[in-house]
C-alpha cells in the first residue's frame, strides 16, 4: 500500500472535490448501518453537512471508525462532528462546502442558523481507487 501520492491525490481531487454521493457505513449496537449523503473531498477526508442529531452523528459518537465507497473508491476511516457549521474553525472548510453544494444548500435541506447544522469530517486512513483499469491502494 502506498502513501497518498500527486498522481492519486489529483485523481481523488477530480473525483470527489466537488458534491459527490458516497456511502457511508458505521455501526450501532454491532450492526453496520448504510446510507448516502453528499460530500466533498479535501485532504485526505470527506466533508459532510449534516443534523447534529442524525443516526449518522449518533453512531459515530460511540464508533468513530467508518467505511465509505463511491465511483470506483472504497475505503476506511474515522469521523468526527467539528460543530455548527458557523463556528470560526469551520470557516474555510463550510464556505468549501457552500461552492461545491450551491446546487441545493439554499432548498430548505440546510439552515445553517440551526446549532444542529453541523459538518461531519471523515478522515480517511486507507483505500482502493480504481481508475482506467488500474487499482490504487492508498494510505492517507
Amino acid at each position: 500500500m502506498a502513501r497518498l501520492d500527486l498522481m492519486t491525490a489529483r485523481m481523488m481531487n477530480e473525483r470527489f472535490g466537488k458534491d459527490s454521493l458516497i456511502a457511508l457505513a458505521t455501526v450501532e449496537e454491532g450492526k453496520p448501518r448504510v446510507r448516502t449523503v453528499n460530500a466533498m473531498y479535501r485532504g485526505g477526508a470527506f466533508y459532510v453537512i449534516t443534523d447534529a442529531r442524525s443516526g449518522k452523528i449518533r453512531q459515530i459518537e460511540n464508533q468513530k471508525d467508518v467505511a465509505v465507497c463511491g465511483e470506483w473508491f472504497t475505503a476506511e476511516g474515522e469521523g468526527e462532528n467539528l460543530g455548527w457549521v458557523c463556528l470560526s474553525k469551520n470557516d474555510r472548510i463550510f464556505q468549501e462546502l457552500k461552492n461545491a453544494f450551491s446546487a441545493w444548500i439554499n432548498n430548505g435541506h440546510m439552515n445553517e442558523k440551526n446549532e444542529n447544522t453541523c459538518i461531519l469530517k471523515i478522515q480517511l486512513k486507507k483505500g482502493i481507487l480504481f481508475s482506467n483499469g488500474k487499482r490504487y491502494e492508498i494510505e492517507f
